[in-house]
Order: structure tokens, then C-alpha cells, then sequence
């Protein structure tokens, strides 16, 4: 896939970024958004080649509402670029901070698999087919939205922050039921070799989603590697680095650079220090 059809690719999802921007302006009764992407201008600094996409931490796209700090990979909200819609089916990367006691009021989602990943602090979640829980760092959280569910996310501390990722993707089925699953992972299966935390697969290690999508955790030691093998021809990876600094298919990448990688069937990790990293593998058209 050359430059030019991978952008026509992620072209096709602004219809997906309408839906993702009336999503986000019912996320919280809290914030009034501006108008959406007048302000933002493609970045220059997006290094796309034969078969790979760079996004450098710097250039992803940030609004800090006070009670939430959140960095964008994708176009979501008031960020927009329409060079960074999507990569394949993942649609949406956020690097969300919520500040103590507060969070996102109960809001409605569709036709989504929403994966959440927290990094610190504890993160309670309501939603309308009657789950209240609480995710910590260590679980793996995934909500179905299918024909339609209703959702809170709230940071339960009120001296503490939360930190987590929020993560989308397009689903290969709608109007499914909606759907609800977390799990406590093992960190210890992730030391110097890469865990699956997600899967198609109700049956396989991790939690899973309506997609042909396999996510990966690793937490390496300087100097060590490993290999990555594709599980389905025609995805891709694509490579989130939460911590230190990774050469990934000989490109280096530091603390939350994001890569994009396709026409491939596997990628070569080497830690250059102590680094983690999440790793998506996903198909590259939906």
C-alpha cells in the first residue's frame, strides 16, 4: 500500500469522525466544545513511507479541559487532521489524565468496541446494562456498544489522579447486543515477552470484540528482543510506546510515539532501555 491509497484509506472514516465528534459533545455535561477542527492544521511532522506511518508524541493532538488532559493520535473531538482519521479500523487512541474526583458524565456510544486501559489510579464505570465497577492498572476493560449503550467513567479517588487509555474500534458486526467484560491481567506474563490482552476470540487469552484485532503488552528490560508475528494477513500494527525507548523494524521510537506499520508479516522489537509498549494488530480496511 503506497502513501497516496493509504490516505484514501483513512479518508473513508470521516463519516466515522462525524459520529466520534457528536459522541464527544455528549460526553460530559461539563465541557462546551468549540467548533470542531477550524483550528487544527495537518501536521508536517508525520513521517509517512512505503509501508509505515510515524507519529511522533509532540504532534498528536492535545486539549486540556482542566479536570481532564487528553492527547489525541486520531482525530477526535477538536482535533482534527485528516491525514490522522484512523489506521485501519483503529479509530480512536486517547492518552486521557482525569483529575480527582471527577470524569466523563453518562454519555451514549454505538456501534463501537471501546477498549479501556488504565495506567494509575482507579477508574469506576457505570453503564445501562447495569454494571458499576472499578478498573485499576493490571486490567483490561471492553464494552460492546452495538445497538446502543449508555455509559460514566469517573475517577473514584478524590486525592489521586487517573491515568488510562481509551481506545476505539470499528466493529466487523453492528447492532450486536451490548456487552461488558474486564479482566485482572498477569504482569508477570508480559516480562521480556509480549502478553495478549485482546482477542476475537472468547475463548483465547484476554478480553475480545467484535473485530479480527489482537492486542499486545510487553514490558522489556535494555537490551532485550523480540519478535511479533502477524496473526491474519491483511492487518497491520500498529505500535503505541508508553515508556522509554524502543527501535521497532529499525525505527526508533520514545515515550508515547505512536507507528504505524502494514505489508508486513512481522515486526523486530530491541529495548534500548527499559521500556513498555502496547502493540495493535488490526485490519486495514473494514
Amino acid at each position: 500500500m503506497d502513501r497516496k491509497t493509504f490516505l484514501k484509506k483513512s479518508a473513508l472514516a470521516s463519516a466515522a469522525l462525524v459520529s466520534a465528534g457528536a459522541l464527544a459533545k455528549s460526553v460530559t455535561e461539563e465541557v462546551k466544545l468549540e467548533q470542531l477542527g477550524f483550528n487544527h492544521l495537518p501536521s508536517k511532522k508525520d513521517l509517512i513511507m512505503s509501508n509505515t506511518v510515524l507519529h511522533k508524541a509532540n504532534t498528536r493532538g492535545h486539549a486540556n479541559h482542566g479536570w481532564l488532559n487528553s492527547f489525541h493520535t486520531f482525530s477526535f473531538a477538536n482535533y482534527y487532521n485528516p491525514e490522522r482519521m484512523n489506521f485501519g479500523v483503529l479509530r480512536v487512541l486517547n492518552d486521557d489524565t482525569v483529575q480527582a474526583g471527577m470524569g466523563f458524565g453518562t454519555h451514549p456510544h454505538r456501534d463501537m468496541e471501546i477498549v479501556s486501559i488504565p495506567l494509575e489510579g482507579d477508574l469506576e464505570h457505570k453503564d445501562s446494562m447495569g454494571n458499576t465497577t472499578v478498573i485499576r492498572n493490571g486490567d483490561v476493560q471492553v464494552m460492546s456498544a452495538g445497538t446502543g449503550v449508555q455509559h460514566s467513567e469517573y475517577n473514584k479517588n478524590s486525592d489521586s489522579l487517573v491515568k488510562f487509555l481509551q481506545i476505539w474500534v470499528m466493529p466487523n458486526r453492528q447492532g450486536v447486543k451490548p456487552r461488558y467484560d474486564q479482566i485482572a491481567l498477569k504482569k508477570e506474563a508480559r516480562k521480556n515477552k509480549f502478553q495478549q490482552i485482546l482477542s476475537p476470540h472468547a475463548d483465547d487469552d484476554g478480553v475480545w470484540i467484535n473485530q479480527n484485532a489482537w492486542f499486545y503488552l510487553a514490558d522489556f528490560e535494555a537490551g532485550k528482543s523480540e519478535k511479533l508475528d502477524l496473526q491474519k494477513k491483511g492487518n497491520g500494527f500498529y505500535v503505541f510506546l508508553l515508556s522509554g525507548k524502543l527501535e521497532v523494524g529499525g525505527q526508533q521510537l520514545e515515550t508515547r510515539d505512536g507507528l504505524g506499520v502494514w505489508d508486513t508479516d512481522a515486526l523486530e522489537f530491541a529495548a534500548l532501555e527499559k521500556s513498555e509498549v502496547l502493540v495493535m494488530e488490526v485490519p486495514m480496511q473494514s
